[in-house]
This record gives structure tokens, C-alpha cells and sequence, in this order.
């Protein structure tokens, strides 16, 4: 005997045509188009995540990048606008095992397939998403692209190598807002967002403790957030190099010289390391899920953390103006440093989370209490 569940909506009926996966080393992977038939490439990554999908798609940090989502059905829920990072889809393109036209959320507002084809998004699915992250894992990041509509290997092997690396490439000025923009204006805080590739829910996290957020486009200058008045400034995460951005750098060596308060996230902790003379390098492979342990060093306390980074701050390259507060329990990469003598902190994960757990979200009030002082 079957059951019916009345929820379950059938919006839009995957495509059966043929799609491949090339990578830059030659493997490549046969599977079936989702969303726009078309071609798209950007370095290959995977996320760990068991939730959260429509988050992490919107999430301006992955631009420019292929992603593998490792749960086994991704669809089943649909897609809605509140639970968005950005305005758009800002993945380059998604690989996943099991793919779901149907949806059984009553809050959605169209199935993920109807979402991508009008966010003209190109994916792949029915592939071996095991065997395709291990690969990555042992040979370390690479670019990718995936094809509904060149279904010829020997040429999308070609194309790929022509994909420019992400090392060196700054992506940060193609997601930032174009225009200053404010939210929840009369909150008792000022704080001055620079927007490198914002999520929305830093934005949230910081109205949700009463304050008062002015965006400013990515290159903004401290002499023009100044003129705003602030009591702090927050700096965003983003995608891309960290190394090539140097006119982030210079604004926040600025910050820094004023003695202003100051909180960086994912890229802003890499932009505030480059700021005291630190230098940043690539992961083999990347550190991009949910459940990535973190442990405070201040408090001794351990953390589960979201995260969403291909580069890290190198230690041994601390001039001794920073120090490490946070670090990973899996590789004991740094997540987190404050500068001595300075009003100004960082963390290499997303404490906002969206998608992900809550357990460092008292990293905003504490920025909230510096201010406050």
C-alpha cells in the first residue's frame, strides 16, 4: 500500500539529456543536465552540508566556483526567496548524486529546478559525488566544466584548461554592492559594513542586536565610511584571492592606524592578517560545510562552526602584531586572531552561519559590547 502526501508538488520535469563533468586533470564524469542546458566552468569544490542548499548556492563567497554538494538529494524542499544570501545564485554551476523535481514544502515558491532555469543556472546530476570528492581530496583543488550542451570530452578537456586559476584572481568587485545602502537606520550602533561579497545574515545577525548597518561598496575608502561616523566597522566575507586585493588591505591598515573597532569574517580575516604583515596561501582542498570543529583558545572552548574557504592564514608568517585565538581541530589551520593593542578581531568561518550551527554567534556580541565601551 502507498502513501500520498498532499504537500508534494511536482513543478518541473528534469531534463534527460546527457551532461559531463571534465576536470582539469583529464577525469571526467558522465551524468544528466540540470537547469539551463548550456556550459559553465570555475574551480571545482565540495560542501559537506546536510542542509541549507539554496544558502550556500546564494552565498557570494563561492562565485566563481563549481560545487559538489555531498547530501545525496538536493531539490526535496524546493527553493525560497526569504532564504536567499544574495540576489542570485552565485555557484558557477552544482554536481549532485540525487537531484529532486519535486518539493514537499508548503513556504516554497517554485521547485530548485524552475529556480535555476530562471537564474539560467547549469548543473549535473547523477554522478558519483563520493568518488568525485575523494578524487579532489587527494589531488587537491582544480578547475572543472560541466556541459549539457558539448557533449564532446576531448573538446570540454581543452576548454577547461583555458579556465584561469583561482590563485591570483580577485573576484570580490564582480558580488559587492554597487551602491551604499542602510538597514534598521536609529539602532543604537553604528557600524559600517565594508561588503567584499556580504551574506545577508551578517547583516541580520548585526540588526538583531539593535544595530544600525551602513553598506559600502568593496573599494570604499576609510576617509568615506568615516565621514558616516561609525562605532565599528565590520569587514565581510568574499570571494576570490585575498592576495589580490590591495586596496582592502590599505583600507584596513587605515582602520587599524585610527584605532577603530573592528570585526572581520571569512575573507576580512585574511584581508585583516595581510593588513599587519601577515601572508595567506591556498588549501589542498579547501574547508567548506557545517560541522567543522573550532576551538577558542581564550576560553579553551570547542566550537561547531560553517565554513566556506579555499585560503588561510599562514602562522609562520606573523610579524607579531597578531594573535591566534581560534584554530582548527582537523588541521589546526587558523580560524581567528585579534590584533595586540589594537580594537580589532577576526574569524576565519561564518559565525553568522545560514546555513549551519549557532555556536559562535556570541562573536557579534561581542563586537556589540566593544562598541558599546
Amino acid at each position: 500500500m502507498g502513501y500520498f502526501c498532499p504537500n508534494l508538488r511536482i513543478v518541473s520535469v528534469i531534463n534527460l539529456q546527457k551532461a559531463y563533468l571534465v576536470l582539469e586533470d583529464g577525469t571526467f564524469f558522465e551524468g544528466k543536465a540540470i537547469g539551463k542546458i548550456g556550459t559553465t566552468s570555475g574551480e571545482i569544490a565540495f560542501n559537506t552540508g546536510m542542509t541549507g542548499y539554496q544558502e550556500v548556492f546564494t552565498d557570494p563567497s563561492y562565485f566563481g566556483q563549481i560545487l559538489i554538494m555531498t547530501m545525496d538529494h538536493i531539490g526535496n524542499y524546493g527553493a525560497r526567496i526569504e532564504d536567499a544570501e544574495s540576489g542570485s545564485i552565485k555557484i558557477a554551476g552544482l554536481v549532485c548524486k540525487n537531484y529532486s523535481p519535486m518539493h514537499s514544502r508548503t513556504m516554497a515558491n517554485s521547485s530548485l529546478n524552475d529556480y535555476f532555469i530562471e537564474h539560467g543556472f547549469t548543473g549535473i546530476s547523477d554522478v558519483d559525488t563520493r568518488q568525485i570528492v575523494k578524487h579532489i581530496r587527494d589531488a587537491g583543488a582544480m578547475n572543472a566544466i560541466i556541459s549539457s550542451e558539448i557533449l564532446d570530452v576531448e573538446v570540454l578537456t581543452r576548454m577547461v584548461k583555458e579556465v584561469p586559476s583561482m590563485e591570483g584572481l580577485e573576484l570580490s568587485s564582480k558580488v559587492w554592492s554597487k551602491e551604499s545602502y542602510e538597514v534598521n537606520e536609529g539602532g543604537a550602533n553604528k557600524v559600517a559594513l565594508l561588503d567584499l561579497g556580504s551574506k545577508k545574515n551578517i547583516i541580520d545577525c548585526l540588526v538583531e542586536r539593535g544595530c544600525h548597518v551602513k553598506v559600502f561598496p568593496g573599494d570604499t575608502s576609510y576617509a568615506v565610511m568615516k565621514a558616516w561616523n561609525p562605532d565599528g566597522y565590520m569587514i565581510s566575507n568574499g570571494p576570490g584571492d585575498p592576495s589580490a586585493m590591495p586596496y582592502a588591505v590599505n583600507t584596513l591598515k587605515d582602520i587599524l592606524d585610527a584605532n577603530e573597532k573592528m570585526f572581520g569574517i571569512c575573507l576580512g580575516s585574511q584581508i585583516l592578517a595581510q593588513a599587519v604583515g601577515m601572508k595567506t596561501f591556498k588549501l589542498h582542498s579547501g574547508h567548506r560545510g557545517q560541522n567543522h570543529p573550532v576551538q577558542n583558545l581564550l576560553t579553551g572552548k570547542s566550537e561547531m562552526t560553517s565554513q566556506n574557504h579555499g585560503f588561510a592564514i599562514d602562522p609562520e608568517s606573523n610579524t607579531g602584531k597578531a594573535e591566534i585565538t581560534h584554530i582548527n581541530l582537523n588541521d589546526n589551520t587558523v580560524e581567528g586572531i585579534r590584533i595586540k593593542d589594537k580594537n580589532a578581531f577576526a574569524v576565519q568561518y561564518h559565525p553568522e552561519a545560514s546555513p549551519g550551527p549557532h555556536d559562535s554567534r556570541y562573536l557579534f556580541d561581542d563586537f556589540v559590547a566593544m562598541m558599546s565601551k
